[in-house]
């Protein structure tokens, strides 16, 4: 299928802009928050929220909405921005639109970022966070876009018994980068393949292995009684591949998984809520996923 019309026209815009390989650590990151206020459209209103400091310190937003009951479910949200980039108000508007559809509480998690803070610093605020809501309630799902996908994938893994589902969104799994959709799309089409091994070589340390399932999910050996799992991949995202084989090996493990392939899409859709309705449309649907749930 061909690019989306409103994604395709945000490609131009990006055309005129310095290539994220020129740019510093510091210039990523504020092109990231400030991507989000020009593409994130406008903010959902929500009854409450809060910025806290959880388990060791970890730093939270705490999103409420109106229709949520007492008792209701949690979702834990992980930001993308390939480990070094990315943060609470990057994705606010994402984790708005997420508490108004799925309609209960949203706890995004402010994880510490590479390169001053390698793996696994992300994993165990992660597992910090998520031992945390284990606490404010016995219904919790983890999800996350990109590097953040990684993360919920992780610690869905490592608190397999007690977090009910994940939602991994074009998951940034694989630090080989060995799969065909790295070649096919690898330029051209939003973040490049080698965008994100510049990720990978600032998140993992010198001689680390690719292939540790805590940092590589996709290597996970043991994938059986994971949590529930929809997975959304990007047609053209050079981790599109790494994304939909990970669903199929946790789906051959007995697992229930859901997989969506969004048709004319790019890596980082979603956070363009302001200009596609592509991206707004996926984020409705998983909201329903996650009430379905």
């Amino acid at each position: 299928m061909p690019l989306d019309p409103e994604i395709a026209a945000y490609l131009e815009i990006q055309k005129s802009l310095p290539p994220r390989e020129r740019l510093t650590l510091e210039q990523t990151r504020l092109r990231m928050r400030e991507a989000a206020r020009e593409y994130g459209g406008r903010k959902p209103e929500a009854s409450s929220v809060e910025d806290r400091i959880v388990a060791q310190g970890v730093r939270v937003r705490d999103y409420r909405v109106p229709q949520e009951a007492a008792g209701s479910p949690l979702l834990l949200y992980f930001h993308g921005g390939r480990f070094i980039s990315g943060d609470l108000d990057s994705h606010d508007t994402v984790c708005r639109r997420l508490a108004r559809a799925a309609g209960f509480r949203v706890i995004a998690v402010d994880y510490r970022l590479a390169p001053e803070h390698p793996f696994p610093a992300a994993v165990e605020d992660a597992l910090a966070a998520v031992d945390w809501a284990l606490v404010e309630s016995n219904r919790v799902a983890t999800a996350g876009d990109s590097a953040g996908g990684n993360i919920a994938a992780v610690v869905a893994a490592e608190r397999r018994r007690q977090i009910r589902s994940q939602v991994l969104i074009y998951p940034m799994i694989d630090a080989t980068r060995s799969l065909d959709s790295h070649l096919e799309f690898g330029h051209g089409w939003g973040p490049s393949s080698l965008d994100m091994k510049r990720g990978w070589d600032q998140y993992l340390p010198p001689n680390a292995n690719a292939r540790d399932p805590r940092s590589s999910p996709l290597f996970h050996t043991d994938l059986e009684k994971l949590p529930s799992a929809f997975v959304l991949t990007a047609e053209y995202d050079c981790l599109r591949d790494e994304g939909e084989a990970y669903a199929r090996k946790m789906e051959q493990a007995g697992n229930r998984v859901e997989m969506k392939r969004y048709a004319g899409a790019i890596h980082g859709f979603i956070t363009l809520s302001g200009i596609a309705a592509l991206a707004r449309q996926a984020l409705e649907e998983i909201g329903g996923y996650l009430r379905r749930q």
